[in-house]
């Protein structure tokens, strides 16, 4: 007989084979089709995703997106932000804020401390930086000297130095006992100086930022390179430039990319210092100033709205082009695909 049909023991009975055991296969239940599992694991990613990120999503909506869009709004009407706004103006807000010379000066200024703030700030962190990596006398607390403007509010910040640095304030008190009072100078009004003041002021109050992103950045880079480099006979400056650099490449990137967003929004330390109407004057007004000072100070909350939306417009562009041309190779390889 054929095996399907069992075999036959010493006694003439037959034992069964293969359909005994098809019987037993048949009562386990079959194993779910991969792409049922993998459509499965997918909706749970989802969810948990949903789960994790909706709060913040509903934050970002409510506080960032949702103002923006309602300034964008009243951007297109003459209202003096009170009431429902009923003169539609369209796009003439737009029109006059790029056709106003007062715009163009202060988007002159912006740009002129975007560039100085770079500039200055990022040579002296990485300095400073350098020389607090060493193990030198005193570098904790010199550490924490330098971070300590950083922390300080900007009303106390701008307060203290716009007392210090009027007419007969300490600074020039401070010259004239040291016998170089031909070095006093108007450091807030005079057009030709109140931009350097400002700049001096910002650098003093964030350099400290910068110089413990630089630090972060000197601690991750692996000594080994250094030493090796020692061993085949590089110089000290040779190290800093071949090596050190390159590696602190991605957090001066980072570094800059925040300071230009903080430059694009400069206000309270104008405006403590200076106010609305004398940064005009003095050379110092910025795109956040002028918003105010011809929107909310003017009762022209439409106009103000509108100055708020090419703002926000500006700095968009400008993120999306560093990231685009800068930041791109530092993200990349920073979120990885899993495993299909």
């Amino acid at each position: 007989m054929s095996n399907t049909l069992g075999t036959e023991t010493a006694d003439g009975r037959q034992s069964q084979g293969t359909p005994g055991a098809g019987s037993a296969a048949s009562s386990v239940p079959p194993a779910p089709p991969a792409a049922a599992a993998r459509r499965r694991g997918r909706a749970k990613l989802r969810f948990e995703i949903a789960l994790l990120s909706g709060p913040a999503i509903i934050v970002f909506l409510a506080f960032v997106i949702f103002p923006v869009a309602l300034a964008a709004f009243y951007g297109f009407y003459k209202w003096h932000g009170y009431g429902a706004p009923t003169d539609w103006v369209g796009l003439h807000n737009y029109e006059l804020i790029f056709t106003d010379p007062a715009f163009q000066q202060v988007l002159w200024h912006t740009g002129v401390i975007l560039v100085l703030s770079l500039a200055v700030q990022g040579p002296l962190a990485i300095t400073l930086a350098l020389l607090l990596n060493q193990k030198i006398r005193g570098r904790s607390v010199i550490r924490v000297l330098i971070f300590v403007p950083y922390v300080v509010s900007e009303v106390i910040v701008g307060t203290g130095w716009s007392l210090m640095l009027q007419s007969g304030g300490a600074v020039n008190d401070l010259l004239r006992h040291l016998g170089l009072g031909f070095l006093q100078a108007d450091w807030l009004s005079d057009p030709d100086l109140a931009i350097w003041t400002l700049l001096g002021i910002i650098s003093w109050k964030y350099i400290g930022f910068a110089v413990i992103l630089m630090l972060a950045g000197l601690q991750s880079i692996p000594e080994e390179l250094s030493e090796a480099a020692q061993i085949d006979g590089a110089s000290y400056w040779q190290i800093q430039r071949r090596i050190t650099l390159p590696l602190l490449g991605p957090t001066i990137r980072i570094w800059a990319f925040l300071s230009i967003i903080g430059s694009l929004q400069l206000f309270d330390l104008v405006y403590i210092i200076w106010g609305p109407y004398v940064a005009g004057t003095a050379g110092t007004s910025t795109m956040a100033i002028y918003m105010v000072a011809q929107g909310r100070n003017a009762g022209n909350y439409g106009y103000g709205s509108a100055i708020a939306v090419v703002m926000f417009l500006i700095s968009l562009v400008v993120a999306l082009i560093y990231q685009r041309f800068l930041l791109r190779r530092d993200l990349q390889g920073a979120i990885t695909e899993g495993a299909s």
